[in-house]
C-alpha cells in the first residue's frame, strides 16, 4: 500500500526521535531504512542481549517489532505529532539464533487517531534469512505534542 507522509520532513523525524531513545544505543540497533508507511531496524548478535540458550531474548525481538512499527506509523503522523504503542500481539515463530536481528514493519491502516501496523522480524545465520517473529502494533497519534525534539 503507498502512503503519503503529513510532513516533507518525516525521515528527519523519525531519524532524530529514533536517536533519543537511548534503549536503541544500548542494544546498539541501527535505524536501516524509513518510507513513508515503513522502517528498517537491525540489532547485530551480542551475547548481553540473549535469554540461557544464548538466542536473542524475546524481549529484544518484542522491541524491534515496536519500535519499527512505531516509526514506520510515525512517518505518517503530523509535524506537530508524538506516537505510543496502544496495544501489541506478538507471535514467536522460531528461536532469533543468528548474527543479526532484522526488523521491518509496514502500516496496514493510517487512521485519524489509530495506526494499525504488521511487524515481521527475522533472524539471519550463516547467510540465511529466516522469519522468526510477526507482530500486530496498534499505534496512536498524539497531536500537538511533541516526543522531545526541539
Amino acid at each position: 500500500m503507498k502512503f503519503e507522509p503529513k510532513s516533507d520532513h518525516y525521515h528527519k523525524k523519525v531519524r532524530e526521535s529514533f536517536e533519543r531513545q537511548k534503549f536503541m544505543k544500548l542494544i546498539n540497533a541501527k535505524l536501516i531504512d524509513v518510507q513513508p508507511g515503513y522502517c528498517e531496524i537491525h540489532v547485530p548478535y551480542d551475547s548481553n542481549l540473549t535469554q540461557q540458550h544464548g538466542f536473542f531474548h524475546a524481549g529484544v525481538i518484542s522491541t524491534i517489532a515496536d519500535n519499527t512499527a512505531g516509526y514506520a506509523g510515525f512517518s505518517l503522523m503530523e509535524k506537530d505529532s508524538s506516537v505510543l504503542t496502544v496495544e501489541f500481539k506478538i507471535n514467536l515463530m522460531a528461536p532469533g539464533d543468528g548474527e543479526l536481528l532484522i526488523g521491518k514493519s509496514t502500516v496496514l491502516k493510517n487512521g485519524r487517531t489509530l495506526t494499525i501496523c504488521r511487524s515481521e522480524i527475522f533472524i539471519v545465520k550463516n547467510g540465511k534469512e529466516k522469519l522468526c517473529a510477526a507482530a500486530q502494533i496498534t499505534l496512536i497519534e498524539l497531536k500537538n505534542s511533541t516526543d522531545g525534539s526541539t
